[in-house]
């Protein structure tokens, strides 16, 4: 999968960034106050355009696909077994259409945040996919569509809660075991996407702040 392929390759370069230190919360966006900085953009097909907007009041990410497929990347060393919770807030206007997580032509999504871990070498890099299904069930979990070391997990599911804000937490922790049936190297970036370049559909979608935690919220 081309997309999960330069994700990867991205990895040798954060391994020399220095480790984050310990604390309660790490912020892994400021979009109020730092707005995309810090966020790297990965095309992939056609360009996804992120760009600041304000809802209720706050500054966040509104990202809108029309048949294309890019992300925004933010490098952030941290240990799952000390920042061990991941939290964000999202909501999208509808899921995609034609979208199918089990086949490599449905695989699209309106809203997905990423975590990478990173191996000794970059097709070793494993990622954990938290997306706003399609078809999979909500809390069902599945290998991506192109490659086993992506797996994808349905925070949420279907369009009764499209057009609503939805603050998400995840054990990063216990995810990786889960999925991946070890204990979780560091994680090395953070990634937001919203994608619809196999099906050649639209979405939109809304992503807040994220943050990284040592404990539940």
């Amino acid at each position: 999968m081309k997309r999960f392929i330069v994700f990867c390759g991205i990895i040798a370069g954060l391994l020399a960034l220095p480790a984050s230190g310990r604390c309660a919360e790490l912020p892994v966006s400021s979009f109020a106050s730092e707005g995309l900085a810090g966020w790297e953009p990965q095309k992939f097909k056609g360009v996804t355009e992120y760009r600041i907007t304000v809802e209720n009041g706050r500054p966040v990410v509104k990202a809108v696909s029309n048949a294309s497929a890019s992300g925004l990347v933010k490098k952030i060393r941290f240990s799952p077994a000390t920042y061990r919770y991941l939290r964000w807030s999202w909501k999208i206007s509808h899921t995609v259409r034609d979208g199918d997580e089990k086949a490599r032509a449905g695989d699209d999504y309106a809203a997905r945040v990423y975590v990478l871990f990173p191996g000794t070498f970059f097709w070793q890099t494993k990622a954990i996919n938290y997306i706003w299904a399609n078809r999979l069930a909500k809390g069902e979990s599945v290998p991506n569509a192109y490659t086993a070391n992506a797996k994808m997990i349905a925070v949420e599911s279907g369009n009764e809660k499209a057009g609503l804000w939805l603050t998400e937490e995840r054990d990063l922790r216990t995810d990786y075991r889960a999925l991946f049936g070890s204990e979780p190297p560091e994680a090395a970036a953070v990634a937001i996407m919203t994608d619809t370049d196999n099906t050649g559909g639209t979405a939109e979608a809304w992503y807040g702040e994220i943050v990284l935690s040592t404990e539940r919220k």
